[in-house]
Formats: C-alpha cells, sequence, structure tokens
C-alpha cells in the first residue's frame, strides 16, 4: 500500500517511514499542509496519515478541502490534542480514524489496513483475490494458503494488484510502487514483471488481465481441474 504522511515533526516522520516500510507500506513524506493536496493530485494513494498541527495549513483546514473536492480517500488523523469535542469535530469534519500521540506503531499499522480495507467496501473484506490472499502479518502472499515463491520484484507487484483487486493500476502506479528510489527505471520492467507472474499464476485461479488504457487487474480466473478418478 502507497501512504501519503503529511507531519512536520522530522525525527517522526523519519521513524514512522522507516518502520512502516517494514511492513511493506511504501510512505511519501511532505512537511507542510499546503503540499498535502498537490500531493495526492499527482500520485494515487491509498490512505492519508495527517497531522493537525501542520505549518503553512493546519490538518483540520486540509481535511475539510480534501472532503469538500469530493476526495473519499480514507484520512487517519495523529493529534496530541485528544479531547473528546476535537474528536467529535474530526469525525464530522471527515476524518476516518484518529490516533493520539504518543502512540505504538503496531497500532499504526493494524489502523491503516482497516481503514483501506473498510474503503474497499464490503465486496472486498479482505486483501484477496480467488485463492490469493495477502496476509499483512505475515507479510506473506497465500495461494490456497501455501506461500508463493516470488522474486521481491514480483512479491511487491503481485502484492500491489491484490491490494486493488479488481481495481485497474496503471504503469505508472506500480512503477511508482515498484521502483521509488529508481529514477531511470522505464515502464518496460513492469511488463516484463507482469509476463512472468502470468506464467507463475497459470492455471491457479488466479490471472492478470490488461484493460486497454487503464492498466493491469487482477482477477480471479478459471480453477484448475481436478485430477480425474482412476477407472
Amino acid at each position: 500500500m502507497r501512504i501519503l504522511l503529511a507531519e512536520d515533526e522530522p525525527e517522526l516522520a523519519r521513524w514512522l517511514v522507516q518502520a512502516l516500510a517494514q511492513s511493506a507500506l511504501q510512505v511519501d513524506w511532505v512537511n507542510d499542509g499546503r503540499l498535502v493536496l498537490p500531493a495526492l493530485r499527482g500520485t494515487r494513494y491509498d490512505a492519508l496519515v495527517l497531522d493537525l498541527g501542520l505549518p503553512g495549513r493546519e490538518g483540520t483546514d486540509v481535511l475539510e478541502d480534501l472532503r469538500d473536492a469530493g476526495e473519499q480517500l480514507p484520512v487517519l488523523i495523529l493529534t496530541a490534542r485528544d479531547s473528546l469535542m476535537g474528536r467529535v469535530h474530526l469525525l464530522r469534519a471527515g476524518a476516518d480514524d484518529f490516533l493520539a500521540k504518543p502512540f505504538e506503531m503496531a497500532e499504526l499499522e493494524a489502523r491503516l489496513l482497516a481503514l483501506v480495507r473498510r474503503a474497499r467496501g464490503a465486496e472486498h473484506p479482505r486483501f484477496a483475490c480467488g485463492p490469493l490472499v495477502w496476509d499483512p502479518l505475515a507479510q506473506q502472499l497465500l495461494l490456497r494458503h501455501q506461500p508463493l515463491k516470488l522474486s521481491a520484484r514480483e512479491h511487491a507487484l503481485l502484492r500491489a494488484l491484490v491490494q486493488h483487486s479488481g481495481e485497474p493500476m496503471s504503469k505508472r502506479d506500480l512503477l511508482e510502487r515498484l521502483f521509488a528510489d529508481e529514477a531511470d527505471v522505464q515502464p518496460e520492467a513492469v511488463e516484463v514483471l507482469v509476463h512472468r507472474l502470468r506464467k507463475r499464476l497459470e492455471g491457479s485461479g488466479v490471472r492478470i488481465t490488461t484493460l486497454r488504457g487503464l492498466g493491469y487487474v487482477l482477477e480471479p480466473g478459471a480453477q484448475p481441474q481436478a485430477d480425474a478418478p482412476a477407472p
């Protein structure tokens, strides 16, 4: 998953980026409230972690602007202002959840996963597509309850697709998730990985479909045939 973090405390922000990366969450960081909306316009994110005390533009104002613009992105608020009236105001302004500072990383991760699952709706209560499941606790992709043996890049691409199963992801979306630190990578790298994964998933009950002009989507495929009983 790709998360936008809006936090003005550098030490906290760097710790969050590193800690969430260990749980396979890709985090982009901005430290000014005026940078949040432009960042959201330029990149597809799964959730926003928003601090209230941002310079430039306060987090509450950013949240209201976001919802006024019709943006439905899940928003988790980080705040040291933990009062009942404050929480009520945030929820009415469009926050999906909040976490008071200081907090435990395990709780932040759990709340983010719950937010993203909830945003996917009742049809997608977990990160799965047919017999393929992403287990965020074990950091594994399971096919019929067995871990898939994939390269790191293949694992990252398939994980991104299963986290958005049924929704197309463009080459740019995938490129940014897989090669965020490599500026010279071409879109053909995604095509190569998709080709490899398609071969690995043949007969698995899951397939990667190309939607012209939109990108790739993970969908349930034909189930493998059981062996015929011996006569």
